[in-house]
């Protein structure tokens, strides 16, 4: 395991003691954030005004606080509830300012450390490889994701195949896993990435439930069968590699790849701001310290480049995109850079509506869903828009599990309920490929 970088400057402070200690001691002696979080709050407010707005994003501003929702200081407006996660040192100055502006609050995470480590498995299976015997209940790290996906490829010949199609800013290879029956070469295809930002973690677990279930089901599901008979599914359990380990080993909270700027001290792009469609545009920065940074130049990160490189060259056959984040549950399709209505509008928007449907089915789990420029907000650069936009004619974004309580933490306990009701709506979609569009 490797310790990338030193702590970012915009979330806490940096651990000496924990850095000399791990010079000297075995690795996995000291976890690289231990108590790096301990009195940080998460608190969610809700400005009422464009007063109470304008003071609030000139305090985030100058407290320098890790927006959870939404995720970034220029979307804070009259109305919009606001998540935020605030380091201990400067919870005082922005709960008084608070008080005293008589904006009312509500702690959602009283100590951000202890959550970390509550979110923390005992499980000791993290690392058993056989698809009967690896742990879909936990989180895992980038090596135990690439471990089981050589497994599989290894152990299911007839349905899996991994490849790589480049390598990230650090040098990680980008695998995808396809999976389907292996007929005619050209079939119709089904893209899915997971990670694309770095903290949201249920993205990755999701992408490994689907492949899971797609292999465990195909001989006793005929919907299953016919998906993986007629379609093949390209997946993507990690997108951004490099952006995912340091999560692990660093910062839980880091949303973008890892890339060096020449001119900033601060690293990475927001690799769903970095995509050739109105690329830059509003609800996009230009700030590379900022977490929703466009990057230098379109599909400027690695990452980027290589998915919109493959896309591109299979754009004929893929049909659907689909693309894992988290938190808000939510189904969003295009735009989401404009207020327009799509042309295909009551294909997709009827397939949105019966996939929230079936999700609703397992556990009650409401979901919103529509347009991300209506539904969520205005972003640009994105990859959904992007897929659209180049041939690709279902896209869509799942913002999964939950809508606050847990945030970015989502306990491992939530992690089954949250995959088998998404697995019903992705099924859903899928099926809704292979009739025709009502």
């Amino acid at each position: 395991m490797k310790f990338l970088g030193k702590p970012s400057s915009h979330t806490a402070p940096s651990l000496p003691l924990c850095w000399l200690l791990l010079k000297i001691l075995p690795l996995g002696y000291c976890h690289p954030y231990d108590n790096r979080y301990a009195g940080d709050k998460v608190i969610r407010l809700t400005p009422k005004t464009e007063e109470e707005a304008f003071a609030l994003k000139s305090i985030y501003h100058r407290l320098q606080v890790d927006l959870w929702q939404p995720s970034s200081i220029s979307y804070v407006s009259e109305g919009t509830v606001t998540d935020v996660h605030i380091p201990q040192n400067a919870s005082r100055t922005l709960l008084a300012f608070l008080q005293e502006a008589r904006i009312p609050y509500k702690v959602l995470i009283e100590d951000l450390q202890k959550a970390v480590e509550n979110g923390k498995s005992l499980q000791t299976q993290r690392n058993r490889r056989a698809l009967s015997e690896y742990n879909y209940e936990v989180y895992h790290s980038l090596e135990d994701i690439q471990d089981w996906m050589h497994h599989l490829n290894q152990t299911q010949p007839g349905l899996v195949r991994v490849f790589s199609i480049g390598r990230s800013y650090e040098g990680r290879p980008l695998f995808i896993l396809q999976l389907g029956r292996k007929s005619r070469a050209y079939k119709r295809a089904v893209w899915i990435d997971c990670g694309i930002h770095a903290r949201e973690w249920i993205g990755p677990a999701f992408c490994q439930w689907f492949t899971r279930e797609a292999l465990l089901t195909y001989k006793t599901d005929p919907a299953m069968r016919k998906m993986l008979n007629h379609l093949h599914f390209y997946i993507m359990p990690v997108f951004n590699v490099d952006g995912y380990h340091f999560s692990w080993t660093h910062d839980r909270f880091w949303r973008k790849t890892r890339s060096r700027n020449s001119r900033f001290r601060c690293r990475g792009v927001d690799a769903n701001r970095n995509w050739k469609v109105k690329w830059c545009d509003e609800g996009a920065s230009a700030h590379p310290c900022d977490d929703t940074y466009c990057g230098p130049f379109p599909e400027s990160e690695p990452e980027v480049k290589a998915v919109a490189d493959f896309l591109r060259k299979h754009r004929k056959h893929i049909r659907a995109y689909l693309s894992f984040h988290a938190y808000a549950q939510m189904l969003l399709y295009p735009y989401s850079y404009k207020h327009a209505t799509i042309p295909n509008v009551s294909c997709v928007g009827f397939a949105a509506h019966k996939a929230v449907k079936a999700l609703r089915s397992a556990h009650g789990t409401q979901y919103r869903h529509g347009p991300a420029s209506q539904t969520l907000y205005v972003s640009s650069g994105n990859s959904m828009d992007w897929a659209y936009k180049n041939g690709i004619p279902y896209a869509f974004a799942f913002e999964l599990r939950d809508t606050g309580q847990f945030g970015f933490l989502l306990p491992e306990k939530l992690i089954k309920p949250t995959c088998t009701e998404t697995m019903l709506a992705v099924k859903n979609i899928t099926m809704h490929l292979l009739r025709k569009c009502p």
